[in-house]
């Protein structure tokens, strides 16, 4: 059984990634003709027709932000898809979202203080759900781990956050 959320992007941090990201750079939306692409904002593909925007996100940043924390070197960003608008949001269907068996991830973990902790290679078995559970339950039985972020391997993106329940 499931008890691990996946974190879509907050719409307080939506809002302003829709009008300069992270980087420091002006919100351009698209047409996504093709689709496909994950959206952080409502953790499903992009469906072909679709307005979005291709921005740049500090998830440890914004997180450490709300935590007083400082995440010094660790402190990345790196390009994420949303709705160019505002939306629903997550529909909650999928626990795991952007997962299927087969597909590659890597889970880093980050203390309260906003430091990695360590990471793993997770390649997702046929009962994708429960490989997920079971490498969240090994990252959260260190009672340092305060977060976990879940990063596609061929690209590095992030995918989404998962913190200790």
């Amino acid at each position: 059984m499931t008890i691990y959320t996946a974190r879509p992007i907050e719409p307080a941090v939506l809002k302003q990634l829709r009008d300069t990201d992270d980087a420091g750079r002006a919100c351009v939306p698209y047409i996504d003709h093709e689709g496909g692409d994950p959206l952080r904002c409502c953790l499903r593909r992009i469906r072909p027709g679709e307005r979005v925007a291709l921005v740049t996100y500090a998830p440890l940043r914004r997180w450490a932000a709300e935590a007083s924390a400082a995440p010094g070197a660790y402190d990345e960003q790196g390009p994420v898809f949303i709705h160019a608008e505002e939306c629903d949001g997550p529909a909650g269907a999928d626990p795991y979202p952007f997962t299927h068996p087969g597909a590659l991830r890597v889970l880093r973990r980050y203390s309260r203080a906003g430091h990695i902790l360590g990471g793993r290679l997770l390649e997702f078995p046929e009962a994708a759900a429960e490989g997920f559970d079971a490498a969240l339950d090994e990252a959260f039985s260190d009672p340092e781990v305060a977060l976990v972020h879940v990063r596609a391997v061929e690209y590095g993106c992030f995918q989404f956050e998962v913190r200790r329940p």
